[in-house]
């Protein structure tokens, strides 16, 4: 977790040798991202797309913890834009963090801005994305934190690393797509395809390729995987293979043997794969965990190919997936996962509480507008909702812009803390209860006093359907405390708790008809959204200095 700077203050000399020994293991990385059309053929037909440096996926960024990035983004593109650095704390660099209305305005077509911020407290697999619209279906790519110079991994040195980015891909402009889903108010149309670094992979008719690798019998080596999709969670799996998971979303992990993996969108998995089978060639595969019944998805399978060295040609062995609704298989993997304690960056969850909240997070239903055909359930329109509150963005300027200039009217702070009716949740017969389901536009915000600990339920609810729903949090790693099934339980659910060792995320996919127990200190002034299913913090400043959110840019965009 991040810390103020105040801790460091307890003896000047200490703080000097600090400062001193940080200069001098770290650099400046710096990038210039041209984001602009590109015309590329994967899937069948040729389509246009927005691309960064005309590579899909993007550059992949390579710091070590320590290290100040600076990223030059140019929009060439037709569309608004901004990049979000997915997992990064952003310490007193909140203007760096990219969630569009949230901590700046876009990036206007043909204007650019520049992204600044030091890497602290974090190692591990990473990402960015744009964070308008849709656009991050094609306008995303790896960010890998290694250990500061000098430091290793609190696990054998691999003998090579790959990144692994798991995609979506649709045959159709995606703005378009989410466009008229929105005019009509309902779901979106299905991906076409999967990708592995880009790739659709053998299975697809007219796929521009396979994504492949080369192993070396004997050697082990780390994949930093990572889910890009836009919609789906996924399986992952090799052939004839298991995976040592060591870390997820940058927080390094007790060593679990799996043989596949689960991955919500959003979500990273750093894993070992040890090359220890007979010289062949192995299939890579995803499919997308879908655990919502009688709703449509792309059923496709993306594959990538493991090739041992000298290997004779042949083809490749296929891994047998899970089912796409395998929920036990999911649960099994995400709630095994516990943190390495004492491990790099590790700290003791917090034990008192400052601030409790109970969130039922699903589906909901708005009216349908005026001389407006609406294609959702009842004929209204879809609305993700927190509380039966539906987060709309504000337009006019950015909230931290908002937070910082003390500007009233870009957003309140009434986000309610515990839903408005209590029901049962997960009774899927309240599914289209419309004294329940229809919810409302609001910008609505809590605000956290500096350093308080936060503890939130998040409950699925059956609301129009029951899914797994993934919550992703700006600005803070939290502890996972609790995963169930059913309603959360105020009495059984705290003996569940696991206060020595939880996993800590930045992600987490609430289980399908369940619960998750997060906790988390707020000690990062900004603003932080937790994205999809909406709603915002507002971390006030904290008493130095050190611990305040300092001015905005110069070139921070304007709305």
């Amino acid at each position: 977790m991040a810390r103020p700077m105040l801790l460091l203050l307890s003896s000047s000399f200490a703080l000097a040798l600090l400062a001193y020994s940080s200069l001098a293991s770290a650099d400046i990385v710096e990038h210039s991202f041209h984001v602009q059309n590109l015309t590329i053929c994967p899937l069948c037909q040729q389509q246009v797309v927005t691309a960064v440096n005309g590579i899909l996926p993007g550059p992949i960024i390579n710091v070590h913890e320590g290290d100040r990035l600076i990223v030059h983004v140019f929009n060439k593109s037709p569309y608004n834009l901004t990049i979000h650095w997915h997992g990064i704390f952003q310490l007193r660099s909140g203007w760096s963090d990219g969630p569009e209305y949230v901590t700046q305005c876009p990036i206007l077509p043909g204007n650019n801005y520049t992204y600044n911020f030091t890497i602290t407290g974090q190692e591990g697999t990473l990402w960015w994305h744009a964070h308008v619209q849709t656009l991050r279906e094609t306008v995303y790519g790896a960010l890998i934190i290694r250990p500061r110079k000098g430091h290793s991994y609190p696990f054998p040195k691999p003998h090579r690393e790959f990144p692994i980015l798991l995609g979506e891909w649709w045959n159709a402009n995606i703005i378009d797509v989410e466009n008229q889903a929105l005019a009509v108010g309902g779901a979106p149309n299905i991906s076409n395809a999967f990708t592995i670094n880009g790739r659709p992979g053998d299975l697809y008719n007219c796929s521009d390729g396979t994504h492949k690798i080369k192993v070396v019998k004997g050697k082990t080596y780390l994949l930093r995987i990572i889910n890009a999709a836009l919609n789906n969670q996924l399986f992952f799996k090799i052939a004839n293979h298991t995976l040592k998971v060591v870390a997820v979303d940058a927080s390094y992990t007790n060593p679990m043997v799996t043989d596949v993996v689960v991955i919500a969108p959003g979500q990273t998995v750093d894993a070992l794969l040890t090359a220890d089978q007979p010289l062949a060639s192995y299939y890579m595969a995803a499919h997308p965990y879908a655990s919502a019944a009688g709703v449509s998805f792309d059923n496709t399978t993306t594959t990538g190919i493991i090739t041992y060295e000298n290997a004779t040609s042949s083809t490749p062995l296929m891994p047998t997936l899970p089912a796409n609704n395998d929920t036990p298989t999911a649960f099994k993997f995400y709630s095994n996962l516990t943190s390495l304690v004492n491990g790099p960056y590790w700290a003791p969850v917090p034990l008192k509480i400052d601030k409790h909240m109970f969130v039922t997070e699903g589906l909901g239903l708005i009216p349908c507008g005026a001389n407006q055909t609406c294609e959702g359930p009842l004929d209204l329109i879809f609305a993700a909702s927190m509380n039966n509150a539906s987060f709309v963005l504000p337009t006019k300027l950015s909230m931290l812009q908002a937070f910082f200039f003390n500007d009233s009217g870009i957003y309140t702070t009434d986000f309610p803390k515990n839903p408005p009716l209590v029901f049962n949740y997960t009774d899927s017969s309240n599914a289209f209860n419309t004294s329940l389901v229809i919810t409302s536009k609001s910008t609505k915000v809590t605000k956290l006093k500096f350093g308080s600990t936060v503890q939130i339920v998040f409950q699925n609810t059956a609301l129009v359907g029951i899914e797994n729903h993934p919550i992703h949090l700006h600005g803070f790693n939290f502890f996972v405390l609790a995963q169930g099934f059913g309603n959360y339980n105020a009495v059984t659910g705290p003996k569940m708790f696991n206060l020595i060792n939880p996993q800590k995320r930045n992600t987490i996919g609430v289980p399908v008809g369940g619960w998750a127990v997060i906790r988390f200190t707020a000690n990062n002034p900004d603003a932080h959204l937790a994205v999809g299913l909406a709603t915002a913090f507002v971390v006030e400043d904290g008493p130095t200095p050190s611990t305040s959110l300092p001015p905005p840019p110069p070139d921070l965009p304007h709305c």
